[in-house]
């Protein structure tokens, strides 16, 4: 499932059911937010605190402002990855994949550049950078923001 904003983040989650969801999305949507859905009878209880714009895909993929292609592009490019990138996605690794297609999504449209400079910020903003330091029984860590060491034995 994913959560979409328009022209914002995305959000996925994985579920064993879409009944599942339904407390997902209460938790991380604002009241009476226009919610896109389709038909499926899993979604009936979120018409009690949004806006929700229902969709039937046997007799139309948009109608009356009701579409679901924001979720519909997400998961054609998840699929598209799974089978020209990763060559298999395991079930206990969904999220993960799901999560870097998310960002994937929804930074195609940033430069590579811009990408890697916001990449590496999130690196710099680490707290501890660790030096491996040479001792006779082992290596010592230390940070070089913080100051701290650690012992690491060496392995025979």
């Amino acid at each position: 499932m994913i959560v979409r904003e328009r022209d914002g983040n995305s959000v996925p989650a994985v579920f064993n059911s879409e009944s599942q969801a339904a407390s997902f999305i209460r938790a991380r949507i604002a009241k009476w937010t226009v919610v896109h859905a389709d038909e499926a009878a899993s979604w009936d209880n979120l018409h009690e605190r949004f806006e929700v714009k229902r969709i039937n895909h046997q007799e139309a993929y948009s109608l009356d402002g009701a579409c679901t292609n924001m979720a519909e592009e997400y998961f054609s490019r998840l699929r598209r990855a799974e089978i020209g990138i990763h060559h298999h996605i395991a079930g206990a690794y969904l999220l993960r994949y799901a999560q870097e297609s998310s960002w994937r999504e929804d930074n195609r449209r940033v430069s590579n550049g811009d990408q890697v400079n916001r990449i590496s910020g999130v690196g710099r903003r680490q707290v501890c950078t660790l030096v491996i330091i040479p001792h006779r029984l082992g290596r010592r860590r230390i940070c070089k923001k913080c100051r701290r060491t650690r012992f690491v034995p060496v392995r025979n």
